[in-house]
């Protein structure tokens, strides 16, 4: 014990404020599921027209929405879409979600919605929904996913502000006002105690 405190006293005493960054995972409501399924399909109702701007005009009518709605092929799409972009696209999905405290596994569950959600009812203004992107976009994405993950939180608490700047762009979803895994560090220094004061934003 006298060790112990001997180190939090050391470390106080040397140690100047510093942020971790981290992901305390929870339970949700199926109130809050549902809040959180909705907030990422209208973002992806708001940005698709934006990324796929050419598609979007060219193809997409409501006449093709009611033609392709339900309907399922193997897409012919070139490789970049399928194993880059999608899978980008996917690992947003799971960042989204483990920055509101999910597990990984409901992150990558929730991602298999939200990824299901888009292809049969926003993509079909322009396409059917495609095979490969249903099982790519969430698993390949939650792959990598993990991946910008550990390395963004590696980033984010290593102090520099460079690396930092480098974290939040990997993990954008750590930017935004739900993000409930920053925990503040700020050392303590008192006549009679030593030690730190813990604060999590929300």
């Amino acid at each position: 014990m006298r060790f112990f405190l001997f180190f939090l006293v050391a470390f106080a005493s040397r140690a100047q404020e510093f942020e971790v960054y981290t992901y305390p995972e929870r339970d949700h409501t199926p109130k809050e599921r549902m809040a959180h399924l909705g907030g990422m399909y209208l973002a992806s109702l708001f940005f698709y027209p934006l990324t796929q701007p050419v598609m979007v005009r060219e193809h997409g009518s409501f006449k093709n929405y009611r033609d392709n709605f339900g309907k399922l092929v193997f897409d012919q799409d070139e490789p970049l879409w399928n194993w880059i972009v999608h899978p980008l696209g996917g690992s947003q999905f799971y960042l989204y979600y483990r920055a509101h405290g999910y597990r990984p596994i409901d992150s990558v569950t929730m991602s298999f919605i939200s990824s299901a959600l888009f292809e049969f009812t926003i993509e079909i203004y322009t396409e059917p929904a495609s095979v490969q992107d249903l099982y790519q976009t969430p698993v390949l994405g939650g792959l990598l996913g993990v991946g910008l993950e550990n390395i963004s939180l590696y980033l984010l608490n290593s102090g520099n502000a460079f690396y930092k700047f480098l974290g939040h762009t990997l993990n954008p979803a750590t930017l935004l006002w739900f993000y409930e895994g920053r925990l503040r560090l700020t050392p303590y220094l008192e006549e009679s105690r030593r030690g730190f004061f813990f604060q999590m934003d929300f």
